[in-house]
């Protein structure tokens, strides 16, 4: 796995530090790592005999990763959305094209390798690659981790990463058949990751985007740090719901599960269409035109709303307009820019039900590269940053589809970009950005 396109502005830092591999020598497979001795786990964890991740599991077919409560290998890309620390939170979760392989004692295990990146109120706090496989039985097994943590859109520390056999065991994510009672550990290297799951509940009907979904499953979930909180699985889209005191992160939309096909709505695309418009009214000082235009987009969303739309979906678009809506009567620049930004990313959710994934993808590096424009013209350096990391981890998605030259291209351009950032120099940022763009709009024109 490549992981040059996923560290942005933290790439040299981590050449500093050096990253954990996925691979192992031939002398470290033949002893893998066990796990801790339970004795000397100081947590509230179940016996041995409660069980159900203890046999050794086979793996014919590791890619095929089909359980229903787990379905990453079907589950191209999925959203999730909520509240950390009484800030707004984004997770996006994506299956690379790329597989990887884990060395478990002395037989390669292939892997799905699938990217989870979060932001807290729009900037990364974090990127992991996680590598699973399926067992013959039907079950899931989590074979490690590369993960980056963020501070103001730097690299902080790697905290979390870890690799079957050569830190610990492989650990079951999700059993082939989950009953009440069961216990698994999806993580069990401790002290450096440890979590500890207790089936609760089994045959649950949950409110989907499409609506309802029988058949999940309610767990408790044992941290490291002795506390838990309860996450639902919904069959065909995994991981559904997580939440603990006030925080809580919920499943808004599962691609293809989730995706309509068809033409794109006329007032979705007015949407899409009029955001970008006020973004540059206000970048020009037409504040007359960024009124008209979000009058315009408040009627073309009532429209689109109407006919129906994923709950959590239509409350980020609902939250997104009314900061536009103040920041504009305001005249207030910088913030009105951003909130026509946020309102174009809203749009591009409901998008990813009408046109391909790749095609998304494509418009979220350009909103990216806009986005880093505007934090450029503020001179916000943190911002910048995680633009620039956010840059890598959406190209990462999209790298097999790119033509070699296009590829080298990007590449180039985004690291050229940490420089001209860190010395706030706008008009080199906004000229490499505006190159990378023009890449970016002949590919969309020629798919």
């Amino acid at each position: 796995m490549n992981k040059y396109l996923l560290l942005g502005a933290g790439f040299l830092a981590l050449l500093a530090v050096g990253a954990c591999s996925n691979t192992t020598n031939s002398d470290e497979a033949a002893s893998c790592v066990g796990p801790t001795p339970d004795a000397e786990i100081p947590l509230p964890i179940a016996s041995a005999n409660e069980r159900v991740d203890l046999d050794e599991p086979a793996f014919s077919d590791p890619t095929s990763v089909t359980n229903p409560l787990f379905p990453v290998g079907v589950l191209e890309h999925a959203i999730l959305l909520g509240v950390e620390g009484g800030e707004t939170f984004r997770a996006e979760t994506s299956v690379l094209a790329e597989t990887d392989e884990i060395e478990l004692e002395e037989t390669g295990v292939e892997v799905l390798v699938s990217q989870y990146v979060s932001l807290v109120n729009r900037r990364i706090a974090e990127v992991a690659l996680d590598w699973y496989a399926q067992a013959d039985d039907g079950s899931v097994w989590y074979l490690g981790e590369d993960v980056f943590n963020y501070e103001d859109g730097v690299i902080a520390d790697f905290e979390g990463t870890w690799t079957a056999c050569e830190d610990g065991p492989a650990a079951m994510i999700m059993p082939s058949d989950p009953r009440p009672d069961d216990v698994y550990r999806p993580e069990n290297v401790y002290p450096v990751v440890f979590e500890e799951v207790v089936v609760l509940s089994v045959g649950q009907t949950v409110q989907g985007p499409r609506g309802p979904v029988s058949g999940a499953i309610v767990v408790e979930e044992l941290h490291m740090d002795g506390s838990t909180e309860r996450k639902t699985f919904a069959p065909g889209y995994g991981e559904f719901l997580t939440g603990s005191g006030d925080d809580e992160e919920a499943l808004a939309l599962g691609l293809p599960l989730d995706a309509l096909g068809g033409s794109v709505p006329a007032p979705l695309q007015s949407i899409l269409d009029d955001s970008r418009e006020l973004e540059t009214a206000v970048a020009a000082g037409d504040w007359s035109a960024a009124a008209d235009l979000r009058i315009d987009l408040d009627a073309a969303w009532t429209t689109f709303r109407a006919g129906g739309q994923p709950a959590r979906l239509a409350a980020l678009m609902d939250d997104e307009l009314a900061a536009l809506a103040a920041a504009v009567a305001a005249h207030e620049a910088v913030a009105s820019r951003h909130a026509a930004l946020g309102v174009e990313q809203a749009g591009l959710d409901f998008l990813a039900r009408h046109e391909s994934l790749a095609e998304i993808n494509f418009l979220r590096l350009d909103l990216w590269l806009r986005q880093l424009v505007l934090d450029s013209d503020a001179g916000d350096q943190p911002g910048m940053a995680s633009d620039i990391a956010l840059l890598g981890v959406v190209l990462a998605r999209v790298s097999h589809l790119v033509p070699e030259v296009a590829l080298r291209s990007l590449r180039a351009d985004q690291t050229l970009l940490a420089s001209p950032a860190k010395r706030r120099d706008g008009e080199a940022v906004a000229e490499i950005a505006a190159s990378m763009r023009g890449i970016l709009h002949s590919m969309i024109q020629s798919r």
